[in-house]
C-alpha cells in the first residue's frame, strides 16, 4: 500500500501539561483510519497538527508530493457575513468568479447575464464543479445557497462545512467529531459516501456505528502509546481486549517472578559484587515491569437519584408554533414513572423545542404541561452552559454546592465529587478555558449530575465526549431510578439507552413507536419499500382487459422466448444499474451528470417493467 503520509515521534504539550509524546503513525493510500483516545488527551490538537494549522514540539512529518488535503474542524470557523456560496467561491479564482457571477444571473434572471456566463462555464468545464457541490449540498439539506452564514444554525453550519471540504474530493480527508450536528438521514448519507469514496480517511467520532461501517483501521492514543488495528469498531473493541488481557497476564507473571528474584538480591550484600552485574540489570527491569499494572480511570457516575413519585407530568393539549411552522398540535400523552424515552427527527422539526416547553424555557401557545410535584430536573443542554472562562473549575463547581449529600451515607466535597469525573486536584485548579471540549463536556455533565435530579433530560449528550465516557454513561442511565428523556442522533446511543421513541415527522406530528432506533429504521424502510411499490403499480399504465384465450393459464411459444429474453435483459440492467451506482457514490466528479442521472431513472423503471413482467410469465411457467 502506498504511504500517503508517515508521522514520526510527535510529541506536543501546553506548559507542563504532555497531551502526548512519541506519537508514530503511517496512513495508506485508501485507508480509512478512526483515532480514539479519551478527551483531554489531544486528539483535536493532533489533527490540527497533520493539518497544519499547529505546531508539534519536536517529531517529523513526511507526506507524499501532490497530495490535497481537506480538513474539518471540530467547530468551524467562518465568515458570517458570506453566503453559503460564497463561501464555497470565495478563493478568488478564475472558477469560484464564474460560476458566482453565473448563480447571481440565474437569481436575477438576466437572460444576456446568463447567456454569457454559459459560454464561461462551457469554455471552463465547470458544470460538473457546479452540479457536484449542489448534489452534496442537496444531500446534506442546504437549499438556500444565498443565506448568511451568521443566519445558520450550528448543525446547518457544521453541514456546509462538511460540504466545503469534501467538495473537492481531496487525496486525504481529516475530518474532527463529523457527525456532531447531524441528523441521522445526512449521517447515513455521509457514511455511504465515505465508505465507497477513494479518499484516504482519518477522523476522530464518538459515533460507534459510524466507526464500525466507514473505518477499516483503529488507531488508538492510550497512555501515550499508540496502538494500530486492522479492521472497524468491533475488530478493534476485540483485539483491545486481548492486548489488555496479554500486558495484565506479563504483568503478574513479573510480579510472580519479581518476589524470586528479590530473595535471590537480598541473600547477600551487593557490596561483595558475587551477584551477576547482568542479573541485577534485570532485577530493576523486572521491578518497572512489575509496577506498570494499568491504572485505567473511568468517570465514576454512582449518583443517586432523589426520590420521584408516582405523577411525572401530563401533556393536556399542547400547542406550539412559530410561523406556520407547527411543533406541538394538540399534544396529549402521560408520562409514566422511570420511563426512559427517546426522541429522533430531522433537524428543525422542534425537538429541542418541545423539551424546553417541557422545562417552561419556552410558553406554550394554548394547553399545558402538568408537572409532578417531586419531579426534580436534570437538564443538559446541546448548547452546554456558560461556564466563565476565567474560573477554575473548583471554583465553578463551588459555586454550585461546597457539599454534595446523596442521602444519609454518601455524601462528596466538590472537590471529591469532581474527581469521579476524572478531575484530579491539579486539573481543579486550571482554569476552564484550558481545558478541551470534551473536558468541558465531561465537567458540565458534572454540574447537571450533583443536583440530584430524578429527571434527566440530555439534549445531544454524546457530542464531544469520548467513546469510555459514553459507555459508563449508558451503564448509569441503565440502572437510574429515575425518569429520561433523551434527544439524540447517536444510534448507539440511543439503542442502548432508550425503551421506546417519539418520532417528529414534522408539522406538528409525532409518532410514538415502541422500540429503539434500529428498531425504527428497520419498520421505516419497510415502510418505505412498501410505498414504493405501491406507487410503482399506481403509475403502470391501465390496459384493457384482453379477451378470454384458451390454455390462458400456461405459456404460448412467443412468452416463452419473451422470457428467456428477459433473464438476460434483467440481468444486463441490473449490471448498468450498479455501476451507476458505484459511479455515483464514488465522490469523483461526474462527465455529463444530467444525463447519467437521466439514464439512472430509466434503467430503473425499464427494470422494474421487466422483472414485473418476469414474475408475470413465471406464474404461468
Amino acid at each position: 500500500m502506498n504511504s500517503i503520509l508517515q508521522i514520526e515521534g510527535i510529541t506536543k504539550s501546553y506548559g507542563d501539561r504532555i497531551l502526548f509524546a512519541g506519537v508514530t503513525l503511517g496512513i495508506g493510500e485508501g485507508e480509512k483510519i478512526g483515532l480514539i483516545a479519551k478527551n483531554g488527551t489531544g486528539k483535536s490538537t493532533l489533527m490540527k497538527i497533520i493539518a497544519g494549522v499547529e505546531p508539534a514540539d519536536s517529531g517529523s512529518m513526511v507526506m507524499r508530493n501532490g497530495v490535497k488535503m481537506g480538513y474539518l474542524e471540530q467547530v468551524p470557523e467562518m465568515d458570517k457575513n458570506l453566503s453559503v456560496i460564497d463561501t464555497f467561491l470565495n478563493d478568488g479564482s478564475e472558477r469560484a468568479t464564474v460560476i458566482k457571477g453565473y448563480e447571481q444571473a440565474l437569481s436575477a434572471g438576466d437572460a444576456d447575464a446568463i447567456a454569457d456566463y454559459m459560454l464561461k462555464m462551457d469554455a471552463l468545464g465547470l458544470w460538473d464543479y457546479e452540479n457536484h457541490f449542489k448534489q452534496v449540498l442537496a444531500q446534506l439539506k442546504i437549499y438556500d445557497y444565498y443565506q448568511r452564514v451568521g443566519e445558520l444554525s450550528g448543525g446547518q453550519l457544521k453541514r456546509v462545512a462538511l460540504a466545503k471540504v469534501i467538495i473537492d474530493s481531496p487525496d486525504l480527508l481529516l475530518l474532527d467529531e463529523p457527525t456532531n450536528h447531524l441528523d441521522v438521514d445526512a449521517i447515513e448519507w455521509l457514511e455511504d459516501y465515505l465508505s465507497h469514496s477513494r479518499m484516504t480517511l482519518l477522523m476522530v467520532t464518538h459515533d460507534r456505528y459510524f466507526l464500525d461501517r466507514v473505518c477499516n483501521k483503529i488507531v488508538e492514543i492510550d497512555g501515550g502509546a499508540t496502538y494500530e488495528y486492522d479492521g472497524n469498531y468491533s475488530y478493534y473493541l476485540e483485539k483491545r481486549q486481548e492486548r489488555i488481557d496479554a500486558e495484565n497476564a506479563e504483568v503478574a507473571r513479573a510480579k510472580n517472578l519479581l518476589r524470586t528474584e528479590l530473595e535471590w538480591m537480598r541473600r547477600q550484600p551487593q557490596a561483595r559484587g558475587s551477584k551477576a552485574r547482568y542479573r541485577i540489570n534485570a532485577f530493576y527491569e523486572l521491578e518497572k515491569l512489575a509496577q506498570s499494572a494499568r491504572n485505567e480511570k473511568d468517570v465514576e457516575l454512582d449518583v443517586k437519584a432523589s426520590y420521584i413519585g408516582s405523577k411525572i407530568f401530563e401533556a393536556h393539549d399542547a400547542c406550539k408554533r412559530y410561523g406556520d411552522k407547527v411543533i406541538l398540535n394538540h399534544l396529549n400523552y402521560i408520562f409514566a414513572r422511570y420511563e426512559k424515552l427517546g426522541i429522533v427527527g430531522n433537524n428543525g422539526v422542534g425537538k429541542s423545542t418541545f423539551i424546553k416547553c417541557l422545562l417552561g424555557i419556552e410558553p406554550l401557545d394554548s394547553g399545558s404541561f402538568e408537572v409532578g410535584e417531586t419531579v426534580q430536573f436534570g437538564y443538559y443542554s446541546q448548547e452546554g452552559i456558560s461556564f466563565d472562562e476565567g474560573k477554575k473549575v473548583i471554583d465553578a463547581v463551588r459555586e454550585i454546592a461546597e457539599y454534595v449529600r446523596f442521602d444519609e451515607k454518601t455524601s462528596y466535597t466538590a472537590s471529591q465529587f469532581l474527581q469521579l469525573f476524572l478531575f484530579t486536584p491539579a486539573d481543579q485548579q486550571k482554569f476552564i478555558a484550558k481545558l478541551s471540549g470534551g473536558e468541558k463536556r465531561r465537567l458540565y455533565l458534572a454540574t447537571v449530575l450533583m443536583r440530584k435530579p430524578n429527571f434527566l433530560i440530555l439534549d445531544e449528550p454524546t457530542n464531544d465526549l469520548d467513546i469510555k465516557t459514553l459507555e459508563v454513561l449508558e451503564n448509569y442511565l441503565a440502572g437510574f431510578k429515575g425518569c429520561v428523556i433523551i434527544v439524540s442522533h447517536d444510534r448507539f446511543f440511543m439503542d442502548r439507552t432508550v425503551d421506546h421513541l417519539f418520532v417528529f415527522e414534522g408539522n406538528g406530528v409525532i409518532r410514538d413507536f415502541p422500540g429503539n432506533y434500529s428498531d425504527y429504521r428497520e419498520v421505516k424502510q419497510e415502510e418505505q419499500r412498501q410505498e414504493n411499490a405501491r406507487r410503482k403499480e399506481a403509475e403502470k399504465p391501465k390496459t384493457a382487459p384482453q379477451p378470454r384465450q384458451r390454455n390462458a393459464n400456461k405459456m404460448t411459444f412467443m412468452e416463452r422466448k419473451e422470457f428467456e429474453a428477459l433473464e438476460t435483459e434483467i440481468e444486463q440492467l441490473t449490471a448498468e444499474k450498479n455501476s451507476l451506482d458505484a459511479l455515483f457514490n464514488s465522490g469523483e466528479v461526474i462527465n455529463d451528470i444530467a444525463e447519467k442521472s437521466a439514464r439512472y431513472d430509466e434503467v430503473r423503471q425499464l427494470l422494474d417493467e421487466k422483472e414485473m413482467r418476469w414474475l408475470e410469465l413465471s406464474e404461468k411457467q
